[in-house]
């Protein structure tokens, strides 16, 4: 071997075969230096001071900025380095909010782990910002500012992997902090709930909103039948909270702990997962056969289509129009089950366990409640069912296994692979290529959309019909592809994207996992799981049939199955530099209207719509009862159209309609 490509680490010679800075190099022989702002997947950042190693004549070094040259003698520990460590540590809880029992990232806080093993017993510096309010205005995640240390994750996981930029630093010195713009909730930025920023986190400056609380209540309320649905993936995510193997299937003692919780029924989403693939795919083969908009995107990942309804809303109708599993089965759960569980309507509570934060910003959406009642009334994170069962006293590992109620808990081997990047795609081929061919599938794994790789590509002649797809994890990389597909770079039929990187195994209501290839071992466990299964294929579920017979009009694409299995989109693409106030009430609570000017030279109707709020809110006497703002968009304006945020409503219509709106919310 050439000793000219060693360096020596605590006087052992360790040989650099591509590592990209010393942290990497002396972690490959197992010694595991503290860090909190580095992550392999992002760019190096170097702010927390920890990662420190002596480098002979150079001096204390941070080894995450530091690349690895040959002949260097490295020291990872020594008393100074020791000693700045733990001052470190002690700077970094003297402004931390230390209320760590009630903190959910108590048992899994990399601060509290690391002022551990450093021997942090006592913070000898005095506590000087003052505590700052929690952002709770989005419904998917709580910001806490008071926990946050600085290091950046959030800021470059948000920039970097998924391309959307909802939080930045502001300020400077010891003024700085990370916010949203203009320091605004992060509902009210281009935030797409994907909880990225929350995985990330070594603090809990960023957690998943709890729902935990409204469930249990629901739960002990003896007039409610709780019923409750599970997402592929968590089956393989939930194992990690009680030192089961990463990635095993662990369903079925999930679904026990879940009856000794006191829910009602426990069924599975990936019942609703094969009737997407009945809807989704039949939508393709409609679209290839009557030339409607190509490419077809999925619409599983409600952060992707936050995601394209904000910064590409032109492609809003090349987004497939069904729902994403949880929204089917909370359709199907109103429709079926208070007759068969002879319950009112009013007293079913339907939850949903899913991987993902950005499900809980989309059971909230307004079209997806009809009668005053949320199809899904409350969603559970993977970590916040862990939390329930732990405290319940139950453990896991422990348990009798059982199975999920029928008929809402029978599901094919395609149904679970959804949990999978590329998983939605090889259900959709399994059943699409059998359909277009007339013949039945000889294999039916499509081995050419699974795996990590950013971008994933396939071609298919199926009878003479080609049929070109891709997929894509992590926005940055949907970016990517959109912008070559404008560019005229590529062209697809049928393209997959899933928010998160490695799809919903890796979501951002999962269990943050320090297991190298993690996201490989989760998905290794639902596509064994598929191979386990007795039906492979979403076409075979008779019990999805069996629905369609019951209240879907017979068949995939009905009028009963478009009404009750669809949806629409909305164009978000008002991202907005800043806002003025023109008129702001008194009273405590107050109805917003939100008037969207163009900083390019606007010729909108915002200005002649401004005018007429005006007049109407002081000719009826509102003044205290409004809000009344102007925000400025960077984008150019239809000079045809009003552009404002009514109340809850993004609105962009004609003048008249805006005014007609409008008066409906003052009233």
């Amino acid at each position: 071997m050439d000793k000219k490509n060693f360096v020596i680490v605590n006087g052992r010679e360790v040989e650099i075969n591509g590592e990209r800075n010393l942290l990497e190099l002396i972690r490959k022989i197992g010694i595991e230096i503290p860090t909190f702002c580095y992550h392999s997947e992002l760019s190096i950042y170097g702010a927390c001071r920890l990662c420190l190693v002596e480098v002979q004549g150079r001096g204390i070094m941070a080894s995450c900025s530091t690349a690895p040259e040959p002949g260097m003698v490295i020291q990872t520990d020594s008393a100074a380095i020791r000693k700045m460590r733990k001052i470190n540590v002690e700077l970094l809880l003297a402004n931390h909010n230390r209320e760590c029992p009630s903190c959910s990232r108590s048992a899994n806080c990399t601060l509290q782990d690391l002022a551990r093993k450093l021997g942090v017993s006592d913070v000898r510096y005095k506590q000087l910002t003052e505590k700052k309010p929690l952002d709770k205005s989005s419904p998917s995640l709580v910001r806490d500012p008071n926990k946050c240390v600085l290091c950046g994750d959030c800021v470059r996981v948000c920039a970097e992997v998924q391309t959307v930029g909802a939080l930045d630093f502001v300020n400077r010195g010891s003024n700085a902090k990370v916010a949203p713009a203009f320091e605004r909730g992060l509902c009210d930025v281009e935030c797409v709930n994907c909880g990225q920023c929350a995985a990330v986190c070594p603090t809990g400056a960023i957690v998943p909103k709890s729902n935990t609380e409204e469930v249990w209540n629901a739960i002990h309320d003896p007039s409610k039948k709780v019923v409750v649905q599970v997402a592929p993936a968590v089956r393989v995510g939930l194992g990690d909270m009680f030192g089961m193997g990463t990635g095993e299937n662990v369903a079925r003692q999930m679904v026990r702990a879940l009856k000794l919780m006191g829910f009602d029924a426990v069924y599975d989403t990936c019942f609703a997962a094969d009737m997407t693939i009945f809807e989704e795919a039949t939508e393709l083969l409609d679209r290839i056969s009557n030339n409607k908009p190509m490419p077809m995107f999925t619409s599983c990942c409600p952060a992707w289509i936050k995601f394209v309804e904000t910064f590409y809303p032109e492609l809003l109708p090349n987004v497939s129009s069904t729902r994403s599993p949880q929204q089917i089965f909370g359709s199907v759960a109103r429709k079926t089950l208070p007759a068969k569980m002879n319950v009112k309507d009013e007293d079913l509570v339907v939850v949903s366990i899913m991987p993902c934060t950005a499900k809980k910003f989309e059971a909230k959406l307004d079209k997806f409640t009809h009668e005053g009642r949320p199809d899904v009334d409350y969603v559970l994170t993977t970590i916040e069912l862990a939390q329930m069962i732990e405290s319940m006293g139950i453990n896991l590992k422990d348990l009798e296994g059982e199975a999920f109620d029928m008929p809402l808990g029978f599901s094919t081997g395609a149904g679970v692979i959804f949990g999978a990047t590329g998983g939605v795609m090889e259900a959709a081929l399994r059943f699409a290529v059998e359909k277009i061919s007339g013949k039945e599938l000889e294999s039916v794994d499509f081995k050419d959309v699974r795996g990590l790789e950013g971008r994933k590509e396939a071609e298919y002649d199926v009878n003479g019909t080609k049929v070109r797809v891709a997929v894509v994890h992590g926005l940055g990389n949907a970016r990517k592809l959109i912008e070559d597909m404008k560019a005229g770079k590529v062209a697809y039929d049928f393209i997959e994207v899933m928010a998160c990187p490695g799809g919903c195994v890796a979501g951002g209501g999962q269990p943050i996992s320090t297991v190298d290839n993690f996201r490989t071992k989760r998905a290794s466990g639902l596509y064994k799981t598929d191979k386990e299964r007795q039906l492979q294929k979403s076409q075979d579920n008779y019990l999805v049939e069996e629905c369609y017979n019951e209240c879907m009009g017979g068949h995939a694409g009905s009028h009963e199955a478009h009404e009750a299995l669809h949806t629409h989109y909305q164009n978000r693409n008002l991202i907005f530099d800043a806002r003025s106030t023109i008129l702001r009430g008194k009273d405590e609570k107050l109805t917003d209207i939100c008037v969207v000017l163009s900083t390019k030279g606007d010729t909108s109707k915002g200005q002649a719509f401004l005018g007429e709020v005006v007049n109407m809110v002081r000719a009826n006497g509102l003044e205290n009862k409004v809000n009344i703002e102007i925000a400025y968009s960077p984008k150019e304006l239809d000079a045809n159209l009003v552009y404002a945020v009514i109340g809850d409503k993004n609105v962009n219509t004609t003048l008249a309609e805006a005014v007609e709106i409008a008066k409906k919310c003052l009233a």
